[in-house]
């Protein structure tokens, strides 16, 4: 069948409402269950959360898929909750690991490597994510066929901003999976057909009850970012807790006292290489479940800001650390990114220290930043050095993996401070990385030397990729982003036809895959500006969609300038966005610096929306013009990674070239009708 030849639907007049709310429902379930599976995956699958994006790329196919599905007699909606039941049911039965190792890219790791290896583990979850993704993406798709395609849009957008809300309202009440499975399997019982909900109620009955199981498991606790456990020590005696996120070891919450005396040296080093420190103010950014305040607090500091990223760490450590340190009059408390907290307070500080900030998980699915990367950068380091007294000093510790990263953040520190730090590693690579304001107050066991005759240059604002040398693209990302493109191309094949029927659908793809592309660098940006929470993830998430929606108003009720007109706004929107940098913007107040960033990201994606609503309001086939679109986002998604090399504010030249593409293969009487 021809993609050109298959046309919609003559719109339905008194049973337009209906088929609304069905595509409302079904395009709601379908971001719902993209951001669960992210969220959840990534939880249950050991370090699958550092890749994460490829979840979001298999759900990306399962969309476009589910939309050219539908416009074929079959259906693969019934298949959706019987696949989610044994994805649920397989990955807390079988549970695996994906094995990270190397130098090229540091992951902080599971001690204990289990089942299959990646190359096999990838594949079968992205098939997986893609296919249950096509179900409710083909609802929406047959919902497109009996609808205005603009119309059919609005709907569509408006039930993902629904889908994204409940999530967000999820997060915010640290809600177990187990409310995201009643939310989803009820949904899509709701959607299915009365005649295949028996098999349909089986799929869901068993969805809740292992998410049941999961979610009462004793010590099981969920917070915006990680699935959390804690396991008692006994062994060790009274106070001693582990904190494992997404099934990995993060936290020892122990007696200071014995960290002290005998933990880990990496908590001992600060004071005794910045000895003499008054310590009346000091900040911890990391402070998670309260055992480097409670070590500061007996080394004589008078107030401590407590900084930590995670509600759910702050809260344990409130709840149950033996020296509740929360509990002291001198400690505050801040759920906070640690570099949105220096850059939006005045105050300096006698110690800063970073104690132990490593992350598990990326930002969002969209983008290769950690929720620590722009803690490291050299930026971030020399705004420490403007927050610390004139006699104050800084100082941090963790297992950083290579000697490599330690020689980074060292070289990072000496320039931010004009002289070389004390540097002292224990072990396997962990290490401590102390220096004073004035060089006089830091007392060195002996010289910094590095251990490589090259220091990788400190990461950036604009490259803000701290554990990954540079030296290569990693093999890894080549050979899975070359898989998924392949993967793509054949499914696309397969259900949409000859690649040569989609040619008048050409200039969709690519502004699908600049689409995605903007919304990285704009995930970036705002982490950057605002800080690595998951607030600020879902508002700018929720900001695009909001900004599609009025795209497509404008589109329908005004009449918008012609195409060549539109295109020109998009490369002058762009190249305002490459000239002013988004570190420019850090020193401004918080309304200003909001204002501004809100310009210069959503102005772009504004109109390049009204130019895709207008090409899109004329499509013989909806369907297929949004699935192309959609499969588009595929390969922004993979273009992503040439950030690892350009940094973030060069994707926004790739993206005016895929625009230029759209240009160039839009059909000459689109751009004379629009």
């Amino acid at each position: 069948m021809s993609i050109t030849g298959n046309r919609r639907a003559a719109p339905a007049s008194d049973g337009t409402s209906g088929v609304a709310r069905r595509l409302v429902a079904a395009s709601a379930l379908m971001l719902f269950l993209e951001l669960a599976l992210i969220r959840w995956l990534g939880a249950n699958v050991v370090h699958l959360s550092y890749f994460s994006n490829f979840i979001l790329l298999g759900s990306f196919l399962g969309v476009g898929a589910g939309f050219l599905i539908s416009r074929k007699p079959w259906s693969v909606w019934p298949l959706t909750l019987p696949l989610l039941a044994l994805l649920v049911l397989g990955v807390l039965t079988f549970p695996v690991t994906i094995e990270r190792s190397g130098s090229d890219i540091i992951y902080f790791t599971s001690l204990k490597l289990h089942g299959p290896p990646a190359w096999l583990v990838l594949p079968i979850l992205f098939a997986l994510t893609a296919t249950i993704l096509a179900g409710p993406a083909e609802l929406v798709g047959r919902c497109f066929a009996r609808l205005d395609p603009l119309t059919a849009y609005r709907y569509d957008i408006m039930g993902s901003l629904v889908g994204i809300a409940v999530f967000t309202l999820l997060s915010v009440a640290h809600a177990p999976s187990l409310a995201w499975g009643i939310i989803a399997a009820g949904t899509a019982l709701v959607l299915t057909q009365p005649g295949n909900r028996l098999v349909a109620g089986v799929a869901a009955a068993t969805i809740v009850l292992v998410l049941g199981v999961e979610t009462f498991t004793p010590g099981t606790s969920w917070s915006p970012y990680y699935k959390v456990t804690t396991e008692e020590q006994p062994n060790h005696g009274p106070g001693f807790l582990q904190i494992n996120v997404n099934g990995v070891p993060h936290q020892l919450m122990a007696p200071a006292r014995w960290k002290l005396d005998h933990g880990e040296r990496i908590y001992q080093s600060p004071y005794l290489r910045l000895p003499g420190n008054p310590m009346n103010d000091v900040l911890i950014v990391g402070a998670g479940s309260g055992s480097d305040v409670a070590i500061a607090l007996s080394q004589g500091a008078a107030h401590v800001d407590a900084v930590d990223i995670d509600p759910r760490i702050l809260a344990i450590g409130a709840e149950r650390n033996i020296d509740r340190p929360y509990a002291d009059p001198k400690v505050v408390r801040h759920t906070n990114d640690g570099r949105a907290f220096l850059e939006s307070t005045d105050k300096r500080y006698d110690l800063i220290l970073f104690a132990l900030p490593d992350s598990l998980t990326l930002v969002s699915g969209a983008s290769q930043i950690r929720l620590e990367s722009f803690l490291f950068t050299q930026e971030a380091m020399a705004s420490v050095r403007r927050h610390l007294k004139p006699g104050g000093a800084f100082a941090m510790y963790n297992y950083y993996r290579e000697p490599w990263l330690i020689n980074r953040l060292a070289g990072t520190a000496a320039a931010a401070f004009s002289h070389a730090p004390c540097v002292d590693t224990f072990g396997d690579a962990q290490a401590v990385i102390s220096v004073a304001v004035d060089p006089a107050r830091q007392r060195c066991a002996g010289r910094w030397r590095p251990h490589d005759a090259t220091v990788v240059a400190p990461a950036t604002d604009d490259r803000p990729f701290l554990y990954f040398r540079g030296d290569a693209f990693p093999p890894f990302y080549a050979v899975t982003l070359i898989a998924i493109l392949l993967t793509s191309l054949v499914a696309v094949r397969l259900l949409g036809g000859p690649l040569g029927q989609m040619r008048p659908y050409a200039d969709l793809f690519f502004l699908g895959a600049a689409f995605l592309l903007l919304e990285t660098k704009n995930v970036a940006t705002f982490a950057l500006l605002f800080g690595t929470t998951w607030l600020v993830n879902a508002l700018v998430f929720a900001g695009v969609l909001l900004v599609v929606l009025a795209a497509i108003e404008t589109t329908r009720r005004v009449r918008t300038p012609r195409l060549p007109v539109v295109f020109a706004g998009i490369a002058a929107s762009l190249a305002l966005a490459w000239v002013i940098r988004p570190e420019w913007l850090l020193p401004l107040p918080y309304a200003p610096r909001l204002i501004a960033a809100t310009v210069l990201a959503f102005l772009p994606i504004f109109l390049a929306n009204v130019a895709f609503a207008k090409r899109f309001r004329d499509a013989g086939d909806s369907q297929a013009a949004l699935a192309i679109n959609l499969l588009g986002t595929i390969v922004g998604g993979c273009l992503e990674y040439a950030s690892l090399f350009t940094g973030y504010n060069n994707l926004l030249l790739i993206t005016g070239g895929l625009y230029l593409l759209a240009v160039l293969l839009a059909p000459k009487g689109a751009w004379r009708a629009a």
